[in-house]
């Protein structure tokens, strides 16, 4: 098991495959608390793009600090 959140070109999120209406740290971090079932020793890896709003990235390692996640990650998505 893991949380991956996943940031598109428009700085959108998805957190483990579900894609979330609101680019909110609020509604990220309710997010990640459902999936992670407060588990916090998960791996979090955080995937963007070189397109992604680099605050969009900034927000989801906020996110997964607040949250108390250390098994943090970052990848990237390169263009086919």
């Amino acid at each position: 098991r893991m949380v991956e959140v996943v940031i598109d070109k428009n700085g959108l999120y998805s957190v483990n495959g579900q894609l979330l209406i609101s680019h909110k740290l609020l509604t990220l971090k309710q997010a990640i608390e459902k999936v992670s079932n407060g588990d916090r020793s998960l791996p979090f890896i955080i995937t963007a793009d070189a397109v992604t709003p680099h605050q969009s990235v900034v927000q989801a390692m906020d996110a997964a600090g607040q949250l108390g996640f250390s098994r943090l990650s970052i990848t990237s998505k390169q263009k086919k």
